[in-house]
């Protein structure tokens, strides 16, 4: 499979919330995460990323995404995937269920190296987005 298609399958595993052991096939051993995103901070590895976007869901259960853009840098072994989260929140939570609803744009960065994402940042405002749902 090219990387492409790789980074294609576990976007899609992951933005669906099917968690880590849906994504674990397109990830190397130890992969690791970062986000300059307050609520992301504890995070430093995909198996603990894939399974929060996974509980987040749980929160906001009409949640999808809008892809805007899908593109690889073969030189530097990169694959960037640009889309829209859109998301009510109507479970649970960090307050009860506001029924406001998010629209928020995020880029994901997957590192590759021998076929499977070694690294991914997420660039995201989650200011932006806890606002909208009334949480900050």
């Amino acid at each position: 499979m090219s990387n492409m298609e790789t980074a294609r399958a576990f976007f899609e595993a992951c933005e669906t919330g099917q968690g880590w052991e849906a994504c674990r096939p397109a990830c190397a051993e130890g992969a690791t995460f970062a986000a300059q995103a307050g609520a992301l901070a504890d995070v430093t590895t995909l198996q603990q990323y894939t399974e929060w976007m996974k509980g987040i869901l749980t929160v906001l259960t009409d949640g999808t995404y809008e892809l805007k853009a899908f593109a690889e840098d073969p030189e530097r072994g990169q694959v960037c995937a640009f889309a829209t989260f859109i998301g009510t929140h109507k479970a649970g939570g960090p307050v009860p269920p506001t029924g406001r609803t998010t629209r928020t744009d995020y880029v994901y960065v997957m590192r590759f190296q021998d076929g499977k994402i070694t690294h991914m940042t997420k660039v995201w405002n989650d200011g932006y987005a806890l606002k909208e749902l009334g949480w900050a």
